[in-house]
């Protein structure tokens, strides 16, 4: 949907002996003890997703233990991170492959460690290419419940079966104890299968939830590069180069982490540019954004924009003969209509660009669409009143 990648999946990542591994160095645990819950969350959206749940989860139940391999917000959250996933999370088929090795000694270090440990249950956040292969070997190694083992296997957010690679929803009922989803369609998307799948409802209308973007129409316009070093290289530069054809005064970049700061400064922007630094809330006339996360954020705050995409071109090329959806952006996906205009890859022009975010600050009846695009996506997204994320692990964990 959002992004365009081959899954790891695909490579055979077959175990090694540990005397031929890399070592890893996933940090070890405190003294006190065992692990209730082990998170993986490998890219900054499923980072911040976990870090909510667990948040919520430690709050209803101090006692519950939790380990991490992700990122900054999910130790902030109270988990004891063992490695930082997120600094190294990739995108595209070449990028993978670039990455092989790594992938590789995480994957077998990871099974070592759940096998050690055995916490009560496993949550994979989003992150279907290493995700689903760690709960394939985890149910080979017999450590899984479905492998005969003790420990659950649950899944946060799934994979986008509804666009492409269907039939992996028959491997995910045999390696998977429970699945939560984030919009309301997929439950019916495993009907066929074994595996209990529930919506909890979308993040973002958690009601304690604080968007990181709000529409003002005095101020700057937005651009939303991503959060994927290799993607934002490609895209960052577009949307420069669109901002400075729209001929308006000022810009500001919404960045989620200091790896992409220094590709962001790499690109020498002017002083027009404004970097604002990941956790500070950013108010926008107009967007342009990356077909990620972020753009979801910006239609549920009903600002006027466009989604804007470029890929290795062989990845690109991969995708869309591949894709069974016709956009890429997640509000158009919803709502079943481009409410935000796609520029892909050669599509994604200064000229083009620069028109588009006139529209989008000029254009009364753009300006008050944007804002009936936000509450419908409310509508379509909102938990149901016994769901939720957090809750749905608890009720995992006590089963």
């Amino acid at each position: 949907m959002s992004h365009i990648r081959q899954d790891l999946q695909d490579l055979k990542l077959t175990p090694r002996p540990a005397s031929q591994r890399a070592p890893l160095a996933l940090l070890p645990l405190p003294e006190r003890g065992g692990v209730d819950l082990l998170v993986l969350a490998g890219e900054h959206s499923g980072d911040e997703h976990a870090s909510r749940l667990v948040r919520d989860l430690r709050r209803a139940d101090p006692a519950v233990t939790v380990a991490a391999l992700g990122g900054p917000a999910l130790q902030a959250a109270g988990a004891h991170l063992l490695h930082d996933l997120t600094a190294s999370s990739v995108v595209g088929v070449i990028e993978v492959l670039k990455h092989y090795r790594y992938f590789r000694n995480l994957l077998d270090e990871t099974v070592e460690w759940v096998a050690r440990h055995r916490p009560r249950a496993v949550l994979l956040v989003d992150y279907p290419g290493f995700n689903l292969r760690l709960a394939a070997r985890l149910r080979e190694r017999g450590v899984s419940a479905k492998g005969g083992g003790p420990v659950k296997l649950l899944y946060y957010i799934s994979p986008q079966i509804w666009a492409w690679k269907a039939r992996r929803r028959f491997t995910m009922a045999r390696d998977l104890d429970a699945l939560a989803t984030i919009f309301p369609f997929e439950p019916a998307c495993y009907a066929d299968t074994e595996l209990r799948a529930e919506f909890v409802g979308h993040p973002f209308l958690a009601p304690e939830y604080r968007p990181p973007v709000r529409y003002d129409p005095s101020a700057p316009v937005l651009l939303l590069p991503g959060s994927r070093r290799q993607a934002v290289e490609r895209i960052f530069p577009r949307l420069l180069a669109g901002f400075a054809a729209s001929g308006l005064p000022r810009a500001q970049v919404l960045y989620p982490s200091a790896l992409i700061e220094g590709v962001l400064r790499a690109a020498r922007p002017p002083e027009s540019v404004t970097l604002v630094p990941p956790g500070t809330e950013v108010a926008a006339s107009a967007v342009l954004t990356s077909s990620g996360t972020m753009s979801l954020h910006c239609a549920l705050a009903g600002i006027p924009g466009a989604i804007v995409y470029r890929a290795n071109p062989l990845t690109y090329l991969m995708g869309r003969c591949l894709l069974r959806v016709p956009y890429l952006g997640i509000a158009n996906l919803l709502l079943n209509e481009e409410v935000y205009p796609e520029f892909l890859q050669g599509a994604a022009a200064p000229g083009p660009l620069g028109e588009e975010l006139q529209r989008c600050t000029r254009d009364p009846a753009r300006i008050a669409g944007a804002q009936r695009t936000a509450e419908r996506l409310r509508d379509i997204l909102r938990s149901p009143t016994d769901a939720g994320a957090a809750r749905w692990v608890s009720r995992q964990l006590q089963r």
